[in-house]
C-alpha cells in the first residue's frame, strides 16, 4: 500500500499541485511504505520514523526486513538521509546492496538500540555513508 492509498484526509490529492507533497507529507502515510535498492531488490518496509526532539528534524525511519508477520524480522534504523522518496513507484529507494543490508546494524523490538547516543549514531551514519548531525 503507499502513501497515496494510506491518505485518510486527501492531502495528495491532485488539485493542481496545491497539496503539500512530496513536499511535504504526513508521516502516518509514510509508515508501511516499502524500500527497494537501486537493483530494484526489495529491502524492506517503514514501521516507524524516529524523529530528533532536539532538532526537529526526521532523524531515522526504522525498517523492519526479513521474517513472516513480523516473527523473525529485523529492525534497521536508517539515517533519513540515506532514503530517497520514488514518487514514481510510491516508495522508498536505499542505494545499498541487498547483502549489505542483510549485515546492517539492526535490532529487534525487544532490544531497542540507545539512538541518542552519538557513538551509536556515528556507527549507524557511517555504515549507510552519510554524516550524522
Amino acid at each position: 500500500m503507499s502513501y497515496e492509498e494510506r491518505d485518510a484526509y486527501g492531502m495528495y490529492v491532485d488539485r493542481g499541485h496545491k497539496g503539500p507533497g512530496p513536499e511535504l507529507m504526513g508521516a502516518d502515510t509514510l509508515i508501511g511504505d516499502h524500500v527497494h535498492n537501486l537493483q530494484n531488490e526489495h529491502l524492506g518496509e517503514i514501521k516507524e520514523i524516529m524523529l530528533d526532539m532536539r532538532s526537529g528534524k526526521i532523524a531515522y525511519a526504522v525498517m523492519a526486513s526479513g521474517g513472516v508477520f513480523t516473527l523473525g524480522e529485523r529492525l534497521f534504523a536508517v539515517p533519513w538521509e540515506a532514503l530517497t522518496l520514488d514518487t514514481v513507484n510510491k516508495r522508498f529507494t536505499l542505494n545499498i546492496d541487498k547483502d549489505r543490508i542483510d549485515n546492517a546494524p539492526g535490532f529487534d523490538t525487544e532490544h531497542w538500540p540507545n539512538m541518542a547516543n552519538q557513538a551509536w549514531a556515528a556507527e549507524i551514519h557511517n555504515y549507510y555513508g552519510t554524516s550524522a548531525r
